[in-house]
């Protein structure tokens, strides 16, 4: 087929170009100027050209806790999770879409996505999902996250603002007064929360960084944090070599002054 170069429009449902009036059908794949595309990177692209974190404390939770739930489930081939990903949750509208800072898929594969699109993962949401709070947050786009995610399938919802250390959680149930609904809500608790699914346990500070715990007690750290544990346990671990070699070198100039006396070291 010849390759020709042309602006094109590109519609739910068919293609027009600049020079036609002929509409056809969207093909798996859409040639556009020099590159093809699959139809559905066009109907449900993998970035909302929005920017990550508006700033370096949010990218610095947003990345902790994303990394430390990968080392969680390193040996769990179906737990997916991700950090920043577009979750589609309704096939053929693109719309509905939010973007979690870090989510988490019980029961599906962990491999590469370029989006989260409900309808490709046995209907299966996100189980578990976080916002870290920045300046940049309003209300409004609060409550839509919240209600998408009450829709759509969360089972637990967890907000942390590190401006003052407060973490907010919801957890789906049918509630304390009966009324039938599953849904979310929020969740009273002091001290600390463990979460029923990933087992981790949260405990905030007011006005300090919030501590995360693994189900062994391991605490989350950064990345930062984790090399410097890191390199301390191979200074300690050569420290400790260094001084079994010292002690065996004082064992073996002991037993060659005693054979000088003529005495078995073997026998002293």
């Amino acid at each position: 087929m010849e390759c020709v170069r042309k602006s094109a429009i590109i519609m739910v449902g068919e293609i027009k170009t600049m020079n036609t009036s002929t509409a056809v059908a969207i093909r798996p794949t859409v040639p556009i100027g020099h590159g093809v595309y699959d139809a559905d990177e066009l109907l449900y692209p993998d970035s909302d050209g929005r920017p990550m974190s508006d700033n370096t404390i949010q990218y610095r939770w947003i990345v902790t806790i994303k990394e430390n739930l990968d080392l969680l489930y390193k040996d769990r081939s179906d737990v997916f999770v991700a950090g920043d990903l577009l979750w589609y949750a309704v096939k053929e509208d693109s719309k509905l879409r939010q973007s979690p800072d870090v989510l988490v898929a019980v029961g599906r594969p962990k491999m590469d996505r370029g989006s989260y699109r409900q309808w490709e993962e046995n209907g299966v949401p996100p189980q578990v999902v976080f916002e870290i709070m920045s300046p940049g947050n309003r209300a409004g786009e609060m409550t839509r996250k919240f209600e998408f995610y009450d829709r759509y399938g969360v089972e637990e919802y967890y907000i942390y603002e590190p401006k003052d250390g407060d973490l907010s959680v919801w957890m789906r149930g049918s509630g304390e007064t009966g009324d039938g609904e599953n849904r979310l809500r929020a969740v009273n608790w002091q001290d600390e929360h463990v979460s029923p699914i990933l087992g981790i346990r949260f405990v905030p500070h007011m006005d300090a960084d919030m501590e995360i715990f693994y189900p062994d007690g391991r605490r989350f750290l950064t990345l930062q944090q984790m090399d410097d544990a890191r390199e301390r346990a191979e200074a300690n671990a050569q420290r400790a070599e260094a001084e079994r070699d010292s002690a065996v070198a004082r064992a073996e100039r002991l037993a060659i002054r005693l054979r000088e006396l003529g005495i078995d070291p073997d026998e002293a």
